[in-house]
């Protein structure tokens, strides 16, 4: 395993992050194809036997079960003060008033919800799920560093939205003297690669690690049209995600598959090794549901593909809808 820092931070993170989302219950969120405990605790411990220390959920996820499920596991398999343990916060956890969201009274429940959760006193990196359009960004930082100086959170990041809202986010906590956010877990692979036009240079910038989230795709990366997953046949998400743009597409997922008969290497290595030669991106968050898919995961560090690669593989890309900032 590689390691790197994590944007201008000091802060040693193993260059793939294991995604949690597929972990829980799956009668408590929106997604059958979630896998539970029994499941789930073999690919947690398979991670950090390949040295990944760095593991991302959210209180949303299948309801907080995936927090309570990685919490236990990291407390039965790890050493918590090598593992970086990153939650998020502003999904609906309660259908009442104040039940979703990033005002101070949601965060600083939501906090202590998830620590509760995690069974931790702490998480490592403590991040907002999406724009809040209902809650001032003033009050928003300010719950957020007041977190962080309370002990509950070492960083503070921020996922899926548009440049110019993140811009504005750390240009508030610059000037208030507030806690800024080190880190940006947008949507970028392959077959969407419209952060490159804003964000990835404003990361860049501004010092700012990114964690990209859904690097294969949802799966399209890695298999032909036509054949399909449980996931597949059951995730609404990446459907809306992925169909419209799907015809245009497929030249791409083509020559991933190309590339990856030409280098003997499985094609989601293809399409990580892709990620992890652009500039800011520190780790993409891989989502597992087998113990198989950490290997391959792992094993794209050493998959390093050549200039002339990396243009035929990005040549027929086209201008996508955008898909994650609302």
């Amino acid at each position: 395993m590689e390691y790197t820092k994590l944007g201008n931070t000091g802060l040693d993170v193993s260059r793939i992050c294991l995604g949690c989302m597929g972990f829980g219950v799956a009668e408590r969120w929106t997604h059958p194809w979630v896998i539970n405990e029994e499941q789930s605790r073999p690919i947690i411990k398979q991670a950090l036997e390949l040295g990944i220390n760095f593991f991302d959920t959210a209180n949303v996820y299948s309801d907080g079960t995936s927090e309570e499920i990685v919490g236990r596991a990291l407390k039965d398999y790890a050493n918590r003060d090598q593992i970086v343990l990153a939650t998020k916060v502003w999904g609906r956890m309660n259908k009442g008033p104040n039940g979703a969201g990033l005002s101070r009274k949601a965060i600083m429940s939501e906090i202590d919800k998830s620590l509760k959760r995690l069974g931790t006193d702490y998480v490592d990196l403590y991040q907002i799920h999406r724009w809040d359009y209902d809650t001032p960004i003033e009050e928003t930082m300010e719950a957020m560093h007041d977190v962080v100086k309370a002990g509950k959170a070492r960083y503070i990041g921020a996922s899926a939205m548009f440049a110019w809202q993140f811009l504005k986010a750390l240009n508030v906590a610059d000037k208030k003297g507030w806690t800024r956010f080190v880190s940006m877990q947008n949507h970028m692979n392959l077959i969407y690669r419209e952060e490159e036009r804003e964000m990835l240079p404003l990361c860049r910038e501004e010092g700012i690690g990114v964690i990209p989230y859904s690097p294969l795709a949802s799966g399209r990366l890695t298999h032909d049209r036509g054949e399909t997953t449980h996931r597949s046949e059951t995730d609404q998400v990446q459907k809306r995600k992925y169909d419209v743009m799907a015809d245009a597409d497929q030249s791409i997922v083509d020559r991933v598959a190309e590339l990856a008969e030409k280098h003997g290497a499985p094609r989601a290595q293809i399409a990580l090794a892709w990620l992890l030669q652009k500039q800011p991106v520190t780790a993409p968050i891989v989502g597992a549901t087998k113990t198989s898919h950490l290997e391959v995961a792992a094993g794209a560090l050493s998959v390093k593909l050549a200039p002339e690669e990396i243009a035929y593989v990005e040549e027929p890309y086209v201008p996508h809808p955008v898909v994650g900032a609302q």
